[in-house]
């Protein structure tokens, strides 16, 4: 046991959460940091992820504010093409290795221990030597509450039998010999870009099973983006969208006019969705998606033999000599809201829905810059990982409620408007054209009304549970 290693923060978890939020606190305090991590470099759930991964929001999004990832080139080849970049799984890790290596540490204010596990109470252990340490902080940030979890370091929580093929996405690079068909088994993000990587590696659709318990509603990728010739998809979609949800008497027509005004999207138009996990897509890639006809929906799967795939709702056929490719981790577990800021103790959630990154440094800032608990945690109220479709209305309200808070502090204000994570940074109205600064003004004047009815709308749900 060593002496007590002493800093201002002590920091649990190096990933894209613990990265951004120290990142801010560096440029805007003098504070000290202990970094702290299981993992052998910066970046999280980014070390296990699969070989082909790759971010599925701009790189210009992603990543700590005060250094740029990527180099905000648009795609010029495949079903990204005229969209802004997105950055590799391999990209992203060196990205904060070199954040880590080339400002962190030459700071003289940041100590990292990597490969460390976190035992409480500001103890860690060396996953390698087997040396304790003690950390003595005056604040502990947990940066690993949201639980990114992927299928390589989970495995399938379904019964696999003796002699069949089941492997998570990882591995589908290291496939030989073709197997006789491959059945992906999850409807998520994860399950997705597996389908995407075996269409675009030249896999017959004809030989994708495609287990998906529960149809999604998706985002359509194109109106998330930084360049000013999508302002109209970013910008004028929230306020279409704004301006439907004000609007809707029920549930169905609030989701039927979102989806005509192409804010939310679904692989097929005979299917109701009832999964939102803000996965997110281009048309061009729904449209490869939609090339796989064998979709199986009898839910789960309880357990894979030799000869069928027995799930909650049914049966279908398969063999040993098919290639079962698990997706089935929930990557984005759904974790009760705690307070964000409560005592020495921060607990990093998203302040702004399936915005991890974003909502770290807004946090970040927040602690550098108030000093009353409350109000840090009103400014800084979480949003919890969607799950249901209604869980979009539940999102969007919070999203809206959030922003209108923020809306009343300047200071806030200015902070976002220069803020490289928020998607919004570069819509200022003073820089925009009339027609933007039209569609500003549309989505101001329906957002009272948008939340008026959200609230209204989830309280009959909620009085009918």
């Amino acid at each position: 046991m060593t002496e007590p290693i002493e800093a201002d923060y002590l920091i649990v978890g190096s990933g894209a959460m613990g990265m951004a939020f120290t990142d801010v606190l560096l440029a805007e305090t003098d504070a000290t940091f202990l970094l702290v991590d299981r993992h052998h470099r910066p970046g999280g759930h980014w070390n296990d992820s699969y070989p082909f991964v790759r971010l599925h929001q701009p790189s210009s999004f992603y990543g700590v504010n005060s250094k740029a990832l990527g180099t905000e080139q648009k795609d010029q080849t495949g079903w990204n093409a005229g969209l802004y970049e997105l950055a590799t799984g391999a990209e992203v890790c060196a990205y904060f290795d070199q954040v880590m290596h080339q400002q962190f540490l030459p700071s003289g204010r940041v100590r990292y221990f990597p490969m460390c596990e976190y035992q409480g109470e500001g103890r860690f252990v060396s996953r390698t030597s087997g040396r304790e340490f003690v950390a003595r902080a005056r604040k502990t940030v947990d940066a690993t509450y949201m639980n990114v979890t992927v299928p390589s370091v989970q495995g399938p929580q379904y019964e696999v039998a003796d002699g069949v093929q089941c492997v998570p996405l990882n591995d589908l690079p290291r496939v030989e010999q073709p197997p006789s068909g491959y059945v992906v088994v999850g409807a998520g993000k994860t399950g997705m870009d597996a389908c995407l990587w075996l269409l675009a590696n030249e896999v017959d659709p004809s030989a994708i099973t495609w287990i998906m318990p529960r149809d999604s509603w998706l985002l359509d990728r194109e109106t998330i983006q930084p360049g000013p010739e999508f302002f109209d998809k970013l910008i004028g979609g929230i306020a279409r969208q704004t301006e439907v949800i004000a609007g809707a008497k029920t549930i169905r027509e609030l989701f039927e006019g979102v989806n005509a005004c192409g804010q939310l999207l679904r692989l097929d138009d005979s299917v109701w969705p009832s999964m939102y996990r803000c996965a997110t897509v281009t048309r061009a890639e729904l449209e490869q998606l939609r090339r796989i006809e064998n979709v199986v929906r009898l839910g789960r799967v309880v357990r894979i033999s030799p000869d069928e795939i027995v799930l909650e709702k049914g049966t279908v056929p398969t063999d040993l000599q098919r290639l079962h490719v698990d997706c089935s981790a929930d990557g984005l577990a759904h974790r009760p809201v705690v307070p964000v800021f409560s005592g020495d103790q921060l607990t990093l959630q998203a302040v702004r829905t399936c915005q991890q990154v974003f909502s770290a440094a807004f946090t970040a800032h927040v602690e550098a810059q108030y000093t009353d608990e409350a109000e840090k945690n009103q400014l800084c109220t979480a949003v919890p990982h969607p799950n249901t479709d209604l869980d979009f209305l539940r999102t969007t309200l919070a999203n809206n409620l959030n922003a209108a808070r923020w809306a009343q502090d300047a200071e806030l204000t200015e902070w976002l408007a220069g803020a490289r994570l928020d998607v919004f940074s570069r819509v200022r109205p003073a820089t925009l054209d009339p027609k933007g600064q039209a569609m500003v003004a549309r989505f101001g004047q329906s957002m009272p009304g948008a939340i008026a009815n959200l609230q209204k709308l989830l309280s009959e749900i909620d009085g009918n549970a």
